[in-house]
């Protein structure tokens, strides 16, 4: 490397240590005929590359993942908000005694909502708590479902809600909010945009940091307050980074799951390498099968109700199907989806607080036989962990401290997102009165990579953006522009 890339890379980057002596004596000897480049003069190559793409991803994707965090913040708050809007049908005015049967807290549910089909039913998880009873009904949009809130105690129907999954309508709504900005599909576009742009932001701005403190550790997680300017903002934006670095890395993988064209690619990964989500067979006589919707059947929602019309051969009743689940062990909140024509009745454990309940068993209505049943300690590992981290993304895992873990990292990645446009403003020439903000990086870094590292960067990047097709998408388009506007650069500058 020569004197005048150090300087170009300087320039490039003002807020950059000054090289020592040494540094400055090492770049202008000539080069070396090594077989391997050296880790220094790898990142000095690397280091301008990185970024310009972090500049031009934060200044363009920006906006989306301030989007997303502010949905994101609102569907943390969701939860709790939907206890106090909804208090009168999620809750009873006095607890009894003795519950009722749940087959007579179903039957006044239905004589509430007679033109409703009951699908499933989930008993009251606590004292205080309704039973609530789903329903297709007429007239309801794909997906949604019409819940009949029903006082265990008494059996006074407490009252009806359009639900989608066990969210309620705001929550519902906002869920929708924030993965397509009611959009519908083609919204979804925009969060698996900035989903598949976080993580490289995120790790190429952690790597630009850390490379740039290497003498200062406290530095990296701790911002300046003695600096001022650029480098106070520059300071709190890469500090604070580090701190939620791994939260964003988290975010940005599993909302990728949920997305149209990546979450496709995951859960085919998934699945070849033997993590697909097992489901209880309710085949009376029937095997095992693969769960068709797993962990990604709804954003925000559990898992979704299916059109189950009643069978006669029910002789047990929902009362009798429970008692066999509780005998096999299945004890915690339950929901119980309803037997159709050949199949039984289906009942899973759906407490996915730590630590995590959700078994399930299959019986037969006929007789109460438990026909299979299926531990969550026995599924895979990938679906484990894929189950762990989309509940943790929802807010589930940890409860209340869940939701406001992600509601922090929300306004973290606004302030983000701000601290990085006002560096933007604040680099912007003082003299040269046509340019409001900074100028972009300089191109052509990718020219001084070594080939040892070009040659496997270009391969992962290819990989990464087929895995990731908004990502490789945008990227192209990103190349293209670039491409573009430094060929009008070159013919002006040609012209003059």
């Amino acid at each position: 490397m020569s004197v005048d890339d150090v300087r170009e890379i300087r320039a490039a980057d003002p807020e950059a240590p000054e090289a020592s002596e040494g540094e400055a004596s090492a770049a202008a000897a000539p080069e070396a005929p090594a077989a391997a480049p050296s880790r220094a003069g790898t990142w000095a190559a690397l280091r301008p590359l990185l970024l310009r793409l972090h500049f031009y991803a934060g200044v363009l994707i920006a906006p989306l993942l301030f989007i997303a965090a502010t949905t994101g913040l609102l569907y943390a708050a969701s939860w709790q908000a939907e206890k106090i809007l909804y208090a009168d049908e999620l809750t009873v005015d006095r607890v009894g005694a003795t519950a009722l049967p749940l087959g007579a807290q179903v039957d006044a549910a239905k004589n509430a909502a007679p033109q409703g089909e009951v699908t499933s039913v989930w008993p009251a998880p606590e004292a205080e708590d309704t039973t609530r009873v789903i329903m297709e009904s007429p007239g309801l949009a794909e997906g949604e479902t019409l819940t009949v809130f029903v006082d265990p105690y008494t059996a006074e129907v407490r009252g009806k809600l359009t639900t989608v999954g066990d969210a309620l309508p705001l929550r519902a709504w906002l869920s929708e909010f924030h993965s397509s900005l009611q959009l519908g599909e083609f919204g979804r576009n925009y969060s698996e945009l900035a989903a598949s742009w976080l993580w490289v932001v995120v790790l190429g701005g952690l790597a630009l940091w850390i490379g740039r403190r290497r003498t200062r550790r406290a530095a990296l997680v701790v911002p300046d307050r003695k600096a001022s300017g650029r480098r106070k903002t520059l300071s709190w934006h890469g500090s604070v980074g580090v701190w939620i670095a791994i939260g964003l890395v988290g975010l940005s993988a599993t909302g990728l799951t949920w997305s149209k064209y990546a979450g496709e690619n995951i859960g085919e990964l998934k699945d070849g390498l033997g993590g697909a989500t097992p489901a209880v067979s309710a085949k009376v006589g029937g095997a095992p099968a693969a769960d068709a919707g797993g962990e990604h059947a709804g954003h925000g929602t559990a898992d979704g109700a299916q059109a189950a019309p009643p069978t006669p051969a029910d002789a047990i009743g929902i009362d009798g199907a429970v008692a066999a689940a509780r005998a096999a062990g299945v004890t915690e909140s339950l929901r119980i989806t309803l037997p159709a024509k050949g199949k039984g009745y289906v009942l899973k454990e759906q407490d996915k607080q730590v630590p995590v309940h959700l078994d399930a068993v299959s019986v037969d209505p006929a007789d109460g036989r438990v026909m299979d049943e299926l531990r969550f300690a026995d599924h895979p590992l990938a679906a484990q962990l894929t189950r762990f981290g989309i509940d943790l993304h929802m807010g589930l895992t940890f409860g209340l401290a869940n939701q406001l873990a992600l509601a922090a990292l929300a306004v973290l990645v606004m302030f983000m997102v701000v601290w990085g446009y006002r560096m933007w403003w604040l680099r912007r020439p003082t003299k040269d009165r046509t340019l409001s903000v900074g100028r972009a990086q300089p191109r052509g870094a990718w020219r001084k990579l070594p080939v040892a590292v070009l040659l496997p960067l270009a391969a992962a990047t290819a990989v990464v953006g087929w895995f990731l097709p908004l990502l490789g998408i945008s990227l192209l388009v990103f190349l293209a522009v670039d491409l573009t506007l430094g060929f009008a650069a070159s013919r002006r500058s040609k012209a003059l």
